[in-house]
């Protein structure tokens, strides 16, 4: 067998554990299978597992880079894989914005008003609108992309009067730390602001919280979206970005 064979059998095997792990956390919380979406975060992996993902039954991958990106979801459409779901989860510069409106069906980190008028403005009239998550900084690191949670009101009224968008849910990445309780408390905080904000929006039905490392704790606190890379397809290779 071929390493690339070896390679793309990984993925499948990798999947299947993935998805025994999460159908494991959502019997603990009491969760229905059904309550849960795996997002696939592909980013910077080749087309060839990315197929393999698809053949296994995986619709929703995850990208970060425009750079790739750009190249990449135009040559898996052409080749027929049309009903995929593209995510845009990463760090939103200004000067990406025309690219990630006119690729993606939904973008994760929309974290303030001038990216979010530019996705609105750049979203091509002949697609539907794009759906958007307001990203808030949970673990209150400088660092870390997000809205705070002084600001998010104001936010969420303001991304509700772009004809484009469509408001779907919130998303939220934790500090990344050992102290379990450190986690558990950044996503209750976070669940209870979306129960709270789901209760007056319309479409607000997606909390994207948790990957490899805090998968348990997120399932527990409500996620409706898991968001797993490396636990599928391996290490990232960043080398060519």
């Amino acid at each position: 067998m071929s390493q690339l064979s070896k390679m793309l059998e990984n993925i499948t095997s990798n999947l299947k554990k993935v998805h025994d792990e999460i159908n494991s956390c959502l019997q603990r919380a009491e969760r229905s299978q059904n309550d849960l979406t795996l997002l696939c975060v592909s980013k910077t992996k080749p087309i060839s597992q990315i197929i393999e993902a698809y053949n296994a039954g995986e619709r929703h991958f995850g990208e970060s880079y425009i750079s790739e990106a750009k190249d990449k979801i135009p040559q898996i459409k052409e080749m027929g894989y049309k009903d995929i779901v593209w995510h845009f989860i990463g760090p939103i510069q200004s000067n990406k914005t025309k690219h990630i409106a006119e690729l993606f069906d939904i973008v994760e980190s929309v974290d303030r008003l001038k990216v979010a008028q530019r996705l609105s403005d750049q979203r091509p009239k002949n697609l539907p609108p794009l759906k958007v998550l307001i990203q808030v900084n949970i673990s209150n690191e400088e660092q870390k992309s997000g809205c705070s949670y002084a600001d998010l009101d104001v936010l969420i009224n303001e991304v509700q009067n772009l004809p484009q968008l469509e408001l779907c849910g919130l998303m939220g990445v934790a500090e990344d730390t050992a102290d379990k309780e450190i986690i558990d408390k950044s996503f209750v905080k976070l669940h209870e602001t979306f129960n709270s904000l789901k209760q007056k929006l319309p479409h607000f039905d997606i909390l994207s919280i948790g990957m490899t490392h805090d998968m348990d704790l997120a399932i527990k606190e409500g996620s409706t979206e898991i968001r797993i890379g490396t636990a599928i397809f391996g290490a990232r290779n960043y080398g060519k970005l």
